[in-house]
Order: C-alpha cells, then structure tokens, then sequence
C-alpha cells in the first residue's frame, strides 16, 4: 500500500529555517514525482514545489523561489523541503503528494495532478 509521511513541521520565527522530510513506502519511489502543496485555514490547497522522478527537474511557486530547496535521495525513498526566510504566510498544513510520470516532469500548479498525499506536517511562522 503506498503510504506518504511527513515530518519536520514545527514553530519557528521570521527569518529561520524548517527541514520538511517526506518518507514513502508501498511503491517505486524512483518513478514517482513528488509535490509540496500546502493549505492555510480559509485558503485554497496551493503548490509550493515539486521534484521529477530523476530529479533532474524541480518547480517553485513564485512566493518561495529562492527561499526553499527541494531535493531527493532515492536511496531513502525520501524528499525533501528546504524552507530558509520564514516568512509569517508560510504558515500552512504542508502536504506532500505523488504520482507516477515521465522522470524529467513534475507540476506545481494543480493538486489533482498527484493521486496520493499524506496526512500533512503543521508549519507556524510567528513571533
């Protein structure tokens, strides 16, 4: 059963750094892309970054490029979201998501593109 888990939420200040992990189990990682999406309360499921099957193409939602990094590593059926510069409306309920594509696509822009999510990790940003 694929299963998707993800971890390193937290509270942090303005201007810090959170390490978002997403472990997967019960499928090929390898041929999957993964997405982050996240949700504020009263907002819509909105795309933050995704990584292709190879790794080898990444996407940022204009709001967080240059301020968070999306990496890989296929040996531990784990990707990763690098969040730096916090911002206060980073908060959200931050999901990941995957489906099987092409290993250079991945998309960041509509949520119905990945069938599986996992429950989601809370991210606070605030003084």
């Amino acid at each position: 059963q694929l299963q998707l888990v993800e971890s390193g939420g937290g509270l942090v200040q303005p201007g810090g750094s959170l390490r978002l992990s997403c472990a997967a189990s019960g499928f090929t990682w390898g041929n999957y892309a993964i997405g982050w999406f996240r949700q504020a309360p009263g907002k819509e499921r909105e795309g933050v970054s995704c990584i292709s099957s190879s790794g080898r193409s990444t996407n940022y939602a204009n709001s967080v490029k240059g301020r968070f990094t999306i990496s890989r590593d296929n040996a531990k059926n784990t990707v990763y979201l690098q969040m730096n510069s916090l911002k206060p409306e980073d908060t959200a309920l931050y999901y990941c998501a995957a489906d099987s594509y092409g290993s250079s696509w991945c998309g960041v822009k509509d949520p119905t593109d990945y069938n599986y999510w996992g429950q989601g990790t809370q991210v606070t940003v605030s003084s």
